[in-house]
């Protein structure tokens, strides 16, 4: 089969290699549709997982298929495997964790001291035609999903578990720094939780324009004083929760911070490549909070796949360009290091299944 894998920085190539074998308690799954994401565009220009070391949980040394969001049709379950048909449309929660680690044990898995992801630390990835994951990770979509939405179901719980950080309730105001795809999906997820108003921070045009339709006030920060629209907006107090999606540095870290009532929470979901300052004093006599987000839980998974399926979420908005799996790195990962960025959300990586049953 083919599969794209990372072979260093700036080097990944589209491999033949051999189709993944079943075992028991896992699944087979011919990959239907796999996003393209931030962090892929990451491990494509600094490769920072080495080639020869084998993660603890995996076991398999480099070079990795790359795709960790992704849907496709199951072909073949492995002995011990209940209420996964084949034929079904899946989506796949692409965490590992060990279960036993102190994190794990009061339920926090996506702290565990060994977490990794399936299409970075080895076990295949999306960015190939097959994959075969544990059945505990395999997630039979409902009727109504495409493998489309279903790809969309892992970025959305990054979002979604996010917002639950945040303590936001119903009725409440946010401002998302970063109208990127976490942005955007922040955006549906706040909405979907009942925010009355959320404003989302963003310097493209295209991505302000799908932000203001999905129904965000939008501010582009180098032409207004972001603070100022903030305030304009909610009467002076600033919003109950910020969210950090670019992770550009000082000027967002400060602008979601800033833009907090007292007492309010700043989750920053965004990778930073360098560190900020922090005034302590500032968060003493104000009470706000700065928290990080990473990743997701089951539960956030299993949410995501139930409010699309009952249309409190509709990630379709969010697909801006389809492309075939050869093109992944010309189309995708370089055209988003270029110019995509201005005018991409979220690129899908589609496959032609001749035959599948859906």
């Amino acid at each position: 089969m083919q599969a794209w894998r990372l072979h260093g920085a700036a080097d990944a190539r589209l491999d033949e290699i051999p189709e993944p074998e079943v075992t028991a308690g896992r699944v087979k799954i011919r990959v239907a549709c796999s996003g393209i994401c931030g962090s892929d565009l990451s491990l494509y220009e600094t490769a920072p997982v080495p080639v020869d070391w084998p993660h603890p949980l995996v076991g398999q040394s480099g070079p990795h298929v790359l795709g960790h969001e992704f849907a496709g049709y199951v072909t073949e379950v492995g002995a011990g495997v209940d209420g996964i048909p084949v034929g079904a449309l899946v989506a796949v929660q692409p965490s590992y964790e060990d279960g036993t680690c102190a994190a794990c044990l009061r339920g926090e898995p996506n702290l565990c001291e060994q977490f990794g992801f399936l299409g970075v630390n080895g076990g295949g990835g999306g960015f190939a035609e097959y994959v075969v994951a544990a059945a505990a990770k395999v997630f039979v979509l409902p009727a109504g999903f495409t493998p489309e939405t279903g790809a969309l179901v892992e970025p959305l719980s990054v979002a979604l578990h996010a917002v639950r950080l945040s303590g936001i309730a119903a009725g409440q105001t946010a401002l998302v720094v970063g109208g990127g795809p976490i942005g955007l999906g922040l955006l549906l997820c706040l909405k979907a939780q009942g925010a009355q108003r959320v404003i989302v921070s963003e310097m493209s045009a295209a991505r302000r324009e799908l932000a203001a339709a999905l129904g965000a006030d939008v501010v582009d920060p180098r032409e207004a004083d972001l603070g100022g629209f903030v305030r304009e907006l909610t009467g002076g107090l600033g919003v109950d929760a910020s969210f950090d999606a670019a992770g550009a540095g000082q000027t967002t870290f400060d602008s979601a911070v800033d833009a907090l009532r007292k007492g309010g929470t700043s989750v920053v979901v965004a990778m930073y490549h360098e560190g900020v300052n922090i005034n302590p004093s500032l968060l003493m006599i104000t009470e706000k909070r700065v928290t990080g987000s990473f990743a997701y839980t089951r539960d956030d998974f299993r949410t995501v796949i139930d409010m699309i399926a009952d249309g409190r979420l509709d990630p379709a908005p969010l697909i801006t360009s389809r492309i075939q799996l050869a093109d992944a790195l010309e189309k995708g990962i370089h055209a988003l290091q270029s110019t995509g960025r201005e005018t991409e959300v979220k690129i899908l990586v589609t496959q032609d299944l001749e035959g599948t049953q859906g």
